[in-house]
């Protein structure tokens, strides 16, 4: 057939139904089922109009009527429901009953089918109208008023599926009541159970249909709540354990089913329909806190506790009930009830008896083989598992895991099926109680803090403008919201009101829970719950509660009954107040102490007497990381608790054994600390983690506000008050936690530190005074890590521009060096090292501060101290001069002045003097930035002088600032000259020295009268007072094991060098400044000053200070008046006199420093007097400086040789060295007085020289100043005062006239030395031992050699005299004379001489002297001026030819040959020199001479000798050349006078008859000795005579003829007959010597001549 459209379909549908029903209604199994199915298709695509619904309805009724196909009835009428609305008012009641007819059949199968099938179709009824609503929802309705509904079948403003829903659910309503159904027409049964459920799913999931329609509201008010009240009852009233038969009526029995689908009703009233039914809820809320009561059955209980815990997961219902009843006045206090009513529901299950405890006794669980003591454990093959449990007072509470966080559910609501009620597990109650509550807190909390979270972002928004200042943490003044203000003042009081009505419940419930709770996640949860509420009400400012949650999670930390006031005060207050909770009281229950908590740590209490130990467990732990967390994330709230929460922090620590470390970070302490601490390994490895917490709550001090961190500063400082008052008078570890934490809250809120640096470090400043040392040593460790953090912060604006607050930092250091504790000292002086290492260069005005920290250690504090304090000087000296204000640098050498007086540590005060000299080459470099600087600050000192009207007052004032820096630096290095210590004195006065002579010049000229008078001058005084008054006791050793040299064991010598030291300087900076000086105007007083310091220091009875004193004259003598060519070096010019160095002990600094300087003399002297260099001052000046310096010399050089009057051992003798320096010096010094350098001032000059010669030497210097006596060399000394002479005498040559009548005292004084060499001086009473036999080990004194002095004297004679012999002085002064009378000493004594070089010197200088000056006396021979000294040089002749003393035996043959010579020499010089001018001399002396020579010619033998050597020792060549001579004499001459040829006549025929006699003697010998050989001597006399005879002959051969007397002729012709007679002798010696002599005489064998010829001739 063709096909029909769905309209059209539906319109015909009742006929295309009919076939169907018709079909159904045969009852045949297999057709029904087809029909159904058929139906079922119809339906299914909405081809079923209304009517044939209705039909199909009545069809399905009649098939229920039967019983038949019942599933597939209602597969088919839940098919016609759900696919459209078409059936409906009085087909869908019909439908539904038949549903609920299915339900109470007998089959099972059916019964559930049908169950489900009416719970759908419920459902169904209720979608519709949520359609429907959506359908209409733009069409707005005019409410219309709901009368009394008296009429309870039509609802005429409802929809029609509004009404099907409103009819619907009436019946319900009738049906739990037990009454008939209105709409439900053929209900024949119905349960009470199954009416609840269907109730309760319609008000779950359809809510907003009754929020919506004021009909269903109305319902909900006046049908549902009276029918849940009605049907409670038998559950209120009952009570158990009471008798039945005491009540007069029986009391019905709460029934499980009923009353748990009840509650079930009410928890989703109460969830949805809270606001319509207030007053409701209110009896339904009460009811249920009823329903917790310990005398309910378990189950009663235990429901009641999971309907609860439903309302506890809504925080915003909760919110709703505080205000709509615990706000209200008159009004129960539900909110508050039920919380209550959990702690006390907590409580009654601990406290629970046996009795009436329906499930096991905790024993019981243990299986009964095993007997476990242990509540909880099971035994399990071997192992034991703790089950998660609460324990308290004995009984034992497992904790069920039972919901998920947050969401309540439920067991036993949830038992739809049960009808008897179910045994509850222990523990079940209690679990889900303990849920509730915290479901409770965290829902509270949550939803507080968010709506305080957006509160506060508003206001933030909104106050921005106005002030960016945090809240106060104590309470947060949100008024000033504009937006929201509204809200806010309406929330924050509920807010307030919540937590009020919540928090003691909450506490005695928690704290209860806690101290019972084994187990960590409960412990864990438990205290997440306490933290949330501490931290919200601190948020909202609730002190008193945000301290008892505070006090509770510090309890629980600290072993059970720890003594910790704070916390037992906050507790007692707490406790006092016991809450009702209907008319029941509740304490708070006080924790038990027989926690069976595992013991992680034993430690000792932090109290004053140690009372043993304490024990923590897992569980004190757990409540401390709570505790750190609280702090950590709330601390902004914590106000005034930080005080509890620091305090029991501290005792934690303690009880760990935790000790800070660098930072202040805790860290576990060593093993050391003491017997009392054992930790766990459990314990061990939380500590890091501990401690990591602990340093990052106090990291987090960074982010709180400036008043919260207030409160935990002073929370912080009144801890450690305390701690500091336990540590009093006792040495035991003190509590370092809060030094330490104030140290770490220091650190990490640097950004701000201003606000909190007063209090911090005043605080700190008082720990570092503490008598105990740990205590101490952390609190200079917390301030110096402070201020170095502080000055290493980047501060904004940087601390180069906010110099207050650098101060501010710094002001601290200072402080320290009030306290005399050397450890704090050390801290602060390490502090101080590495500021400077990090920041010295931006200490800018700081400096005053540091370096006064430095300048703050005194002698007295112990060498460590001044050690670092030092090296922090070094730094600054080395490193940070130049970044420091020149106004510091005064104070800098004050500092370093001060390190060299320390007397701790030598090496100490050498270095500083070293910074002294590093600090004045600063200044030299960067004189001119540092004068300009000074000069800057000094105007505005000035102008603020002025303005106050007083005076500048500054050391040495007038001098401008720049010069009084030097000056401040010379006046230090100036009190270190005179310190007790040599060696600094030494290194300082080199320093002030070399400081002056290198930068003096940068000085103002003017500031040079204040170097020289206060530094200079000053500086001698002293020194020479401490010199003079030394002592002179031997100084054993050096301190320790150091050895003093022998030349410094006394304090006496030690001063020397000081002394020594110091006039070298002075006189050096008078020589090389002298043109700075010059001009000053009292020079001449400052040169007689120091001159007389010379003079002092040179008669001072000290060697070597005396002969310092002397190259320090020599210094200031070299100086030259400066040179005016600008370009010459300032180095004093050469002299035209060789001054010899002063051998031995110059320094190379004295003479060899040269100072040049990158300026030239000449720019330094137009600095000071602009372009021209200073006028010299007159010659005249000059000269008087130059005598006084001879004055000077005069009266050292006087008193230093005078001879000692007394003589004994402690004869002071000047040293050799002394007086060859002294005498050194005259030549330089002559150079300038030579001008006015008189007879008189020579006359001085000679007593000296004569004196310092005759000074001995001590023996036991002899061998370094003597030569060995065998060398010829003349000493220092000696050679020194021939040098004076030669300068004066060649002074003398080129001088005037007047001058050259010096030369005879120049001779004088020659000669006097020339002596020495026979007679040596004498040194006033002294004994002097001849160095021979001097031991040098004994104090004697021993003479000189003087030999080699004299020699070289006479040698100077001898050269002056060749130069001078014809001066008219010399010739007046009979100088020939005395020279010969000089010479004739050693010439006499010839072998006797101690030196025999001495007699052969004299020889030839005699002769020397003659050739000159005989010609010269020969000239002069009328005058008479030479008349006294030919008898002289006779005598001399006569002393030296004829010499008393004998030859030395062992003189060889070679010396005596020579000797003789010499003796030949002077008779050739007679005969050339004088016999030839005898005219000219006077008769006598040739007389003399004459009678001389005759003596030599004959021999005179020396019996001394042996055989062998007689022929050599007669002096046959002498005995010649004197024969030659007198005969030479004799006939040579035209005869003057008769009376001379008469001598010489005489002489001969002596000489002629001695010979004759001679030869008789020994023919006549030899003819009686026979064979025997004659005598020796006999022999060598005969040789000789025939010797002298043929030299006799000779002689007269060469003599004119007409000289020769012929009575001569017949004397020797009449020896030739003796002569022959000689011939026979033995002798071969006397016969050659005869053949010479007989040889002569052929002359006369010739022709006799005629006598008239012979009468001619």
């Amino acid at each position: 057939r063709s096909l029909l459209s769905p309209t059209s379909l539906k319109e015909n549908s009742s006929e295309v139904v009919q076939p169907f029903l018709m079909g159904c209604g045969t009852k045949e199994p297999k057709i029904t089922q087809l029909c159904l199915a058929a139906i079922q298709r119809l339906m299914s695509h909405e081809v079923v109009s209304e009517a044939a619904a209705g039909n199909i309805i009545n069809m399905l009724w009649q098939l229920m009527e039967n019983s038949l196909e019942e599933l597939k009835l209602l597969q088919t009428v839940l098919v016609l429901l759900t696919t459209n609305t078409v059936v409906h008012d009085e087909a869908l009641s019909k439908a539904i009953v038949l549903c609920f007819r299915l339900h109470f059949t007998k089959d099972n199968i059916t019964n559930n089918t049908a169950a489900a099938t009416v719970r759908q179709v419920v459902t169904v009824v209720f979608e519709r109208v949520v359609a429907e609503d959506e359908r209409y929802k733009d069409t707005i309705e005019q409410p219309v008023a709901v009368q009394g509904n008296s009429n309870r079948r039509s609802v005429s403003t409802l929809k029609p599926c509004a009404k099907d829903a409103y009819m619907l659910f009436q019946d319900l309503c009738q049906l739990v009541n037990a009454d008939a159904p209105y709409w439900l027409v053929g209900m024949t049964e119905m349960t009470r159970t199954f009416g609840l459920e269907l109730l309760e799913s319609v008000l779950n999931d359809f809510p907003q249909v009754f929020l919506q329609h004021q009909e269903f509201s109305f319902l909900l008010k006046e049908r549902v709540c009276p029918l849940v009240i009605k049907l409670f009852s038998p559950n209120i009233k009952f009570r158990q354990g009471s008798s039945t038969s005491s009540s007069p009526a029986p009391v019905e029995k709460p029934y499980f089913p009923i009353c748990m689908r009840l509650l079930r009703v009410v928890s989703v009233l109460i969830k949805q329909f809270y606001s319509l039914l207030v007053t409701e809820c209110e009896i339904f809320l009460s009811l249920l806190v009823k329903f917790l009561d310990a005398d309910k059955p378990q189950w009663l209980r235990a429901v009641a506790v999971e309907s609860i815990h439903r309302l506890c997961v809504q925080p915003q219902l909760l919110r709703s009930f505080c205000q709509s009843y615990d706000m209200k006045q008159h009004s129960t206090k539900v909110f508050r009830d039920i919380v209550n009513a959990l702690g006390s529901f907590i409580q009654s299950l601990f406290l629970v008896t046996s009795t009436g405890n329906t499930s096991a006794t905790p024993n019981q669980a243990g299986s009964a083989g095993s007997a476990q003591a242990t509540p909880g454990v099971l035994g399990m093959g071997g192992g034991a598992t703790v089950l998660p449990a609460f324990e308290y007072r004995g009984t034992w509470i497992p904790i069920l895991n039972v919901t998920v966080q947050g969401s309540a559910k439920a067991t036993y609501l949830e038992m739809l099926d049960k009808v008897e009620p179910p045994t509850i597990p222990e523990g079940y109650a209690m679990s889900v109680a303990f849920h509730c509550l915290l479901d409770l807190v965290r829902g509270i909390t949550t939803m507080i803090e968010g709506e305080l979270g957006e509160a506060e972002t508003v206001s933030q928004i909104t106050t921005e403008a106005a002030s960016s200042s945090a809240q106060s943490s104590e309470k947060q003044d949100l008024q000033s919201v504009s937006d929201q203000s509204d809200k806010d003042l309406v929330s924050r009081p509920v807010w307030e009101e919540m937590v009020n009505a919540c928090w003691c419940g909450l506490l005695a419930a928690l704290s209860l829970l806690l101290d019972a709770s084994t187990d960590e996640a409960a412990t864990e949860n438990i205290l997440k719950a306490e933290l949330t509420m501490a931290a919200l009400c601190g948020r909202l400012g609730l002190v008193t509660s945000r301290d008892a949650f505070i006090t509770a999670i510090c309890k629980g930390s600290l072993p059970p009954h720890y003594a910790l006031t704070v916390l037992n005060s906050t507790t007692a207050a707490l406790s006092s107040k016991s809450y009702s909770i209907q008319g029941q009281n509740v304490q708070m229950i006080s924790p038990s102490s027989e926690s069976h908590q595992q013991v992680v740590a034993v430690g000792q209490p932090l109290a004053l007497q140690p009372q043993g130990t304490v024990m923590l467990t897992s569980k004190n732990i757990q409540c401390m990381r709570t505790l750190l967390n609280l702090a950590h994330c709330h601390g902004a709230v914590l106000g005034t608790s930080w005080q509890l929460v620091l305090a029991t922090l501290q005792h934690l620590v303690w009880i760990l054994g935790l000790k800070p470390g660098v930072g202040g970070a805790l860290k576990p302490g060593r093993a050391v600390e003491g017997p009392s601490t054992v930790l766990t390994t459990a314990v061990m490895t939380d500590l890091p983690v501990i401690s990591n917490i602990l340093s990052r709550l106090f990291e987090s001090s960074q982010y709180l506000d400036d008043v919260s961190l207030h409160h935990l500063i002073n929370a912080l400082c009144s801890l450690s008050l305390e701690a500091m008052d336990m540590a009093y008078g006792n040495n035991k570890e003190p509590s370092l936690f809060a030094v330490a934490k104030l140290l770490e809250t220091g650190l990490v809120n640097m950004h701000r530190i201003e606000i909190l640096w007063r209090p911090l470090t005043g605080h700190l400043l008082e720990v570092c005074q503490h008598p105990n040392s740990r205590m101490r040593e952390w609190g200079a460790e917390a301030l110096t890590s402070l201020i170095k953090a502080g000055l290493m912060f980047s501060h904004d604006p940087p601390l180069s521009q906010n110099q207050r607050l650098q101060l501010l930092l710094l002001n601290p250091l200072k402080e320290l060096s009030n306290i005399s504790h050397p450890d704090i000292r050390i801290k602060q002086l390490e502090c101080v090292l590495q500021i400077l290492q990090s920041q010295g260069d931006s200490l800018g005005p700081g400096w005053p501060l540091v370096l006064g920290v430095m300048g703050a250690i005194r002698s007295d504090q112990g060498e460590s101290l001044i050690r670092t304090a030092f090296q922090c000087l070094q730094l600054v000296v080395t490193d940070f001069l130049p970044t420091m204000p020149c106004t510091c640098l005064q104070i800098v050498v004050e500092v370093a002045g001060s390190f060299g007086l320390h007397n701790q540590e030598l090496n100490i005060s050498l270095t500083s003097i070293g910074l002294l000299w590093n600090i004045s080459d600063y200044f030299f470099q960067r004189g001119e930035i540092i004068e300009k600087e000074l000069n800057k600050e000094e105007a505005v000192l000035q102008k603020q002088a002025e303005e106050k009207g007083v005076m500048l007052n500054r050391p040495f004032h007038p001098a401008p600032p720049f010069d009084c820096l030097w000056l401040c630096l010379y006046a230090k290095l100036g009190e270190l000259c005179v310190d007790p210590r040599p060696a600094v004195r030494k290194s300082a006065g080199q320093t002030l020295f070399s400081t002056i002579a290198a930068h003096g010049t940068l000085l103002q000229h003017s500031t040079w009268h204040t170097v020289i008078w206060k530094v200079l001058f000053h500086l001698l005084n002293r020194v020479r007072e401490s010199s003079t008054t030394a002592d002179k006791e031997k100084i054993e050793s050096g301190g320790g094991n150091i050895l003093i040299h022998h030349s410094r064991d006394t304090a006496e010598k030690q001063w020397a060098e000081t002394w020594v030291l110091t006039l070298a300087g002075v006189a050096r900076i008078f020589n090389t400044r002298r043109y700075l000086l010059q001009p000053l105007g009292d020079f001449s007083q400052a040169w007689d000053v120091l001159l007389d310091h010379i003079q002092s220091a040179a008669l001072s009875k000290n060697n070597e200070v005396s002969l310092a004193a002397l190259k320090s004259f020599q210094e200031i003598l070299q100086i030259v008046s400066p040179v005016r060519d600008s370009e010459k070096p300032d180095t004093p010019p050469a002299l035209n006199v060789s001054v010899p160095v002063v051998a031995g002990t110059t320094t190379a600094t004295s003479l060899g420093r040269s100072f040049m300087r990158t300026d030239s003399i000449g720019e330094r002297i137009g600095r000071y007097s602009g372009s021209e260099p200073p006028v010299i001052t007159d010659e005249i000046e000059d000269l008087n400086l130059w005598w006084a310096a001879w004055n000077s010399w005069y009266r050292i050089g006087s008193e230093s040789t005078k001879p000692p009057i007394t003589c004994d051992k402690l004869t002071f003798i000047p040293s050799q060295p002394f007086l060859t320096a002294l005498i050194q010096i005259f030549p330089a010094l002559y150079q300038h007085i030579k001008t006015g350098f008189s007879m008189d001032d020579l006359q001085k000059l000679g007593v000296i020289l004569h004196g310092a010669v005759s000074v001995p030497i001590s023996s036991d210097a002899s061998p370094f100043i003597l030569p060995s006596y065998t060398e010829a060399v003349l000493t220092s000394l000696q050679e020194a005062v021939l040098t004076a002479l030669d300068v004066l005498q060649k002074a003398i040559c080129v001088g005037s006239e007047n001058m050259q009548i010096m030369y005879p005292a120049i001779f004088d004084q020659l000669l006097a030395f020339v002596e020495f060499s026979c007679k040596p001086p004498q040194y006033g009473q002294l004994e002097t031992k001849h160095i021979a036999n001097a031991k040098y080990n004994q104090a004697e004194w021993v003479a000189l050699n003087y030999v080699p002095f004299a020699e070289r004297s006479l040698e100077v004679v001898v050269d002056l005299y060749q130069k001078t012999a014809c001066h008219k002085a010399v010739v007046n002064e009979k100088v020939l004379q005395n020279i010969i009378k000089t010479l004739r000493i050693p010439l006499s004594l010839k072998y006797s001489c101690p030196s025999e070089s001495t007699w052969k010197l004299a020889v030839s200088s005699l002769l020397k002297v003659l050739s000159i000056g005989l010609p010269v006396a020969r000239q002069h021979a009328s005058s008479g001026k030479f008349d006294s000294m030919w008898p002289e040089l006779a005598n001399t002749f006569e002393d030296f030819l004829f010499t008393k003393s004998t030859p030395p035996d062992n003189l060889s043959i070679q010396e005596f040959q020579k000797n003789e010579s010499i003796d030949v020499e002077v008779v050739q010089l007679i005969s050339t020199e004088i016999l030839p001018y005898a005219n000219f001399i006077p008769k006598e002396f040739v007389g003399q001479i004459m009678t001389m020579l005759n003596k030599g010619s004959i021999h005179s033998q020396s019996s001394s000798f042996t055989e062998a050597e007689i022929d050599i020792r007669m002096r046959e060549e002498f005995s010649k050349v004197c024969f030659e001579t007198l005969l030479q004499f004799s006939f040579s001459n035209k005869v003057t006078t008769p009376q001379e040829g008469y001598i010489s006549r005489m002489a001969l025929s002596v000489l002629l008859k001695r010979s004759q006699d001679v030869l008789h003697r020994y023919i006549e010998d030899e003819r009686l000795s026979g064979k025997c050989p004659l005598p020796r001597q006999q022999v060598t006399e005969i040789i000789f005579v025939l010797k002298a005879v043929s030299t006799l002959i000779d002689s007269l051969k060469k003599t004119q003829p007409e000289n020769v007397d012929g009575n001569t002729w017949a004397q020797v012709i009449a020896l030739y007959p003796t002569l022959v007679e000689c011939i026979t002798c033995s002798s071969s010696e006397v016969c050659s010597a005869l053949k010479e002599a007989l040889v002569p005489f052929k002359d006369f064998m010739h022709p006799p001549a005629s006598k008239v010829q012979n009468g001619e001739s």
